[in-house]
């Protein structure tokens, strides 16, 4: 793709969509952002799109609309809003895609599932990204990270049009990976997911919940259970930034999950995002979690194999009375999970 092919649509311009599409549209691409706040559009149309952090200090001028004001069709999307706003996103974005145009899904869980029910498996393309961001105020994102940036077809083949995406994400991440695994890569995810969700019932830092011994074997056990489930699947996991599932399976050494643990301290510990999206839903934002959309595919599926999940049903029981405000944030949460 070069700078005078079709705009990219980039729909869901936040800590995702706002940190790739803005490195995209810096190296001369066109770029429309979607983004259903409208401080945020406003923001980013008014004084541009300000990328800050220890990666990168830039803005970008870019320009910025809502859902609603999204005109004309593009051959591709890349769809970078929350998992559980999934299906409202396609109703309106599919209007506006070319005949043979495709979504890139750059979200948490198996949206891409999702995806191709609703438009099509030729039209989806499947993305995995694991760097930290958020969003500080509208029109400002803060990248605390680089961390592993993958992309491919959901059947695994090698297409023009995945080594085209493929360079779009190389803008981004000059060490992007393109597979033939990408299922690998986000069942990885899910199951790093849910230790990540584990450290969200705390204030605590994600490097300081993972490095508390008393907490290792909830979490160690969480990984297991989401780890079988994918092996239930038939799926071949793929490791990143330290997690190695591997290290989950019940068959192996009984220092490897520790070590896996301790090779995440050091990634997370290196990132100016102390704090996973999921304690900022929670904590900062108020406003509901992925848990449904992320956990959930780990218990029906495990329903489905026969595979026990009682933990991730326990967390993502008390991720629900946390977005409901009846539950606190505090470590006895991680003590009253244990296994």
């Amino acid at each position: 793709m070069t700078a005078t092919d079709p705009a990219l649509l980039v729909w869901g311009a936040g800590a995702i969509g706002g940190s790739i599409g803005a490195a995209i549209a810096r190296s001369g691409h066109d770029v429309l952002f979607v983004d259903r706040d409208e401080r945020h559009v406003e923001a980013v149309n008014r004084t541009g799109l300000r990328i800050t952090g220890p990666v990168a200090e830039y803005v970008v001028p870019v320009r910025a609309v809502t859902p609603e004001e999204v005109e004309g069709r593009f051959p591709l999307c890349l769809l970078c809003v929350k998992s559980h706003h999934t299906g409202a996103a396609l109703e309106q974005l599919a209007p506006h895609l070319t005949e043979d145009g495709a979504v890139v899904s750059v979200q948490n869980g198996l949206c891409e599932h999702w995806i191709a029910e609703a438009i099509g498996a030729e039209r989806t393309v499947g993305a995995f990204v694991n760097f930290g961001a958020d969003v500080l105020e509208p029109g400002v994102i803060h990248r605390g990270n680089r961390g592993a940036t993958v992309v491919g077809e959901i059947d695994g083949r090698r297409t023009d049009r995945i080594e085209a995406i493929h360079g779009l994400f190389r803008i981004f991440e000059p060490k992007a990976v393109l597979t033939d695994n990408i299922f690998g890569y986000l069942w990885g995810k899910l199951a790093y997911a849910s230790v990540l969700f584990a450290t969200a019932l705390t204030d605590d830092s994600i490097a300081d919940v993972l490095a508390e011994a008393a907490w290792r074997p909830t979490l160690v056990a969480l990984a297991r259970e989401a780890v079988a489930v994918a092996d239930a699947q038939g799926i071949a996991l793929e490791g990143f930034d330290g997690f190695d599932p591997n290290a989950f399976r019940p068959d192996a050494d009984p220092g490897a999950a520790a070590r896996s643990l301790d090779d995440l301290i050091r990634f997370n510990r290196a990132s100016a995002k102390t704090h996973s999206g999921i304690w900022r839903d929670l904590a900062v934002r108020k406003r509901k979690t992925e848990v449904d959309a992320q956990l959930g595919w780990i218990v029906g599926l495990g329903e489905r194999h026969g595979v026990g999940t009682p933990l991730t049903r326990a967390l993502m029981e008390r991720i629900h009375e946390i977005e409901a405000g009846t539950r606190p944030m505090r470590p006895e949460n991680l003590l009253d999970l244990a296994v």
